[in-house]
């Protein structure tokens, strides 16, 4: 079935009856009233209801906007007394978004319940629409139990740097339906909470330390216990490379135009693209010096002459 067509069935069948009801009941009491009085009396009455539903609105948008007011700092005032408690930023925002929903929703019930509508109709209302409406947004509830379930087990907080969907960047605030990362060059990336819960997640942050590797191809017939020993002095100079486990060198792959090597060092999370990027303008720039040549991709081609 068409959600929105649920929805509309589901709405109807709940509170259809209990909202006719109360109109015909109001209307027919106003039509026994105006009966019974006089046209001079019907015109004061007429003119004393309007003055009162006027009153009523006019209480009714000053509690609206009292309360966004309230709202609006209390939301300010919990912020900051999370923040002052040391509360994580996840949870934090998570707590701070669903405060704002809630209080949102009972200020509207509370306007309502003011302008002299029935508030047990519109709740029924509300409750009977909750199922159908669920169906509709299922996904957007799939997106709030993962957001509840990254909260309590934590795959990744505000600040770690992760690889999801596709996407790679920086927590900057966990909703309670999505996850806004920030990327490397400053594009804010919305990720919904339900694929995040239950996919692949890498996070870069959650170990202290990771280990870097770098390739580097030199030409055949290169010593290489001098290019080892000079690669491992190049590194042996950075003090934030560890030195357990201390840094290695091998020949990975005899490729055809060069002899790669690996490179492997470990190193602190917060440096290593850093570092990364200084080991390979030093390795450029320090074994030309020493005599050591990057070589070009070639191919040997061998000509020989036919007999007629």
């Amino acid at each position: 079935m068409n959600p929105l067509a649920a929805l509309f069935i589901a709405t109807e069948k709940a509170t259809a009856p209990d909202i006719a009801e109360s109109v015909e009941k109001s209307a027919n009491e106003s039509i026994s009233t105006l009966k019974a009085l006089t046209g001079t009396d019907a015109m004061q009455h007429i003119a004393s209801s309007l003055v009162s539903f006027a009153f009523r609105l006019a209480i009714a948008i000053a509690v609206f906007i009292i309360g966004k007011f309230i709202i609006k700092r209390l939301y300010k005032w919990l912020r900051k007394v999370m923040t002052h408690k040391g509360t994580d930023a996840s949870l934090t925002s998570f707590i701070l978004s669903l405060v704002k929903i809630t209080l949102f929703f009972i200020l509207v019930i509370s306007v309502i319940g003011i302008l002299g509508l029935e508030t047990s109709s519109f709740m029924a209302l509300f409750a009977s629409a909750g199922v159908a409406i669920g169906l509709a947004l299922s996904g957007t509830l799939q997106n709030f139990a993962g957001g509840v379930l990254i909260l309590l087990l934590k795959p990744y907080k505000v600040g770690d740097f992760i690889e999801a969907q596709g996407f790679s960047g920086t927590v900057k605030e966990i909703q309670i339906f999505n996850t806004i990362i920030n990327t490397p060059d400053n594009k804010a990336i919305i990720i919904p909470n339900g694929p995040l819960s239950t996919s692949s997640i890498n996070n870069y942050s959650l170990e202290d330390r990771r280990r870097i590797d770098w390739t580097v191809g030199v030409a055949y017939g290169t010593d290489f216990i001098t290019v080892r020993d000079l690669i491992l002095s190049i590194l042996g100079e950075q003090p934030e490379i560890e030195k357990d486990p201390a840094p290695v060198v091998y020949i990975n792959e005899l490729a055809d135009s060069s002899v790669n090597l690996t490179v492997r060092a470990w190193c602190p999370t917060s440096k290593y693209w850093d570092i990364y990027f200084r080991i390979n303008e030093l390795i450029y720039t320090t074994l030309p010096e020493a005599g050591i040549e990057f070589p070009f991709p070639q191919m040997d081609v061998h000509l020989s002459k036919a007999d007629n």
